[in-house]
């Protein structure tokens, strides 16, 4: 039997997904195919019935499709009622099943593959977007001991910040100094000459900087950040790797290793 997934997007040409997904399946014994599918931006939802109407078992789905993902769905899962988006589809019986694996993901790279806690920490997190919105509850079931969100639209982060209880919305004036752990969670991620808005006090010397984007090299972030003195900066490859390690659990009942494919991906990208 050959199963059938896809990724939802706009764009989507760069995604990974497929070849991620292909050596989670080579390894487990089980025969997929693997789509790219892009959807009009205002077409998701007959992009996706048009998908499930051909014979599939789900689909993940990523910018900018992820609230209207988990409108479609019959059935969210708790992850994601917690931040009403999707990413990930299963159909089973006719009914879509909606589940959110980034604030898994997440944490999986953070506490497992890069050793850092969570608990207890004080965390600066820099947006206030869709992607920021879908790890958030994961973040705080951590009980970190400050969450502050700090977004070029502060009306943004204040009506984020009226949602999640233990969730503060600074301005760039109000930001501490020397957090443990600062997350970007733009997808633009944060170019060099745009700096200002968020002061170089944030970094101390033991501070912890990700970036949940990822490219080849440095991202424009983690640059910005060793260039103010952080040593400790990561990008969003393990994320990614492990969110879809996640979404493949709930297809399959199987957990597949991820730290090959993340050295594979690295490797890739140079």
């Amino acid at each position: 039997m050959i199963h059938r997934l896809a990724v939802f997007g706009n764009p989507v040409a760069h995604s990974r997904s497929p070849e991620i997904h292909a050596t989670f399946a080579e390894a487990a014994g089980i025969d997929l195919t693997y789509e790219r599918i892009e959807a009009p931006v205002d077409h998701f939802a007959k992009a996706a019935r048009d998908f499930i109407e051909q014979g599939c078992d789900g689909f993940n789905v990523t910018v900018p499709f992820k609230r209207e993902a988990f409108e479609l769905v019959d059935r969210p899962d708790r992850s994601a009622l917690a931040s009403g988006t999707v990413n990930t589809v299963i159909v089973a019986d006719g009914i879509l099943e909606g589940s959110n694996t980034d604030g898994v993901g997440l944490l999986a790279d953070l506490e497992n593959n890069l050793g850092w806690s969570v608990s207890g920490r004080r965390i600066l997190i820099l947006g206030a977007g869709g992607a920021v919105q879908g790890v958030l509850p994961h973040l705080l079931a951590r009980r970190p001991a400050t969450v502050h969100i700090l977004n070029r639209t502060h009306e943004r982060a204040q009506a984020l910040a009226e949602r999640e209880e233990g969730v503060e919305a600074v301005t760039a004036a109000a930001v501490e100094s020397d957090y443990d752990l600062v997350i970007s969670g733009s997808a633009a991620g944060l170019v060099e000459r745009e700096v200002d808005p968020v002061p170089s006090r944030v970094l101390g010397e033991n501070t912890c900087c990700y970036d949940m984007i990822y490219g080849a090299g440095e991202t424009p972030f983690i640059r910005w950040a060793h260039r103010f003195g952080c040593e400790r900066g990561s990008d969003g490859l393990g994320m990614l790797v492990e969110q879809a390690a996640a979404s493949f659990a709930l297809w399959f009942d199987v957990q597949p290793a991820t730290q090959p494919v993340i050295r594979q991906l690295r490797t890739s990208l140079g």
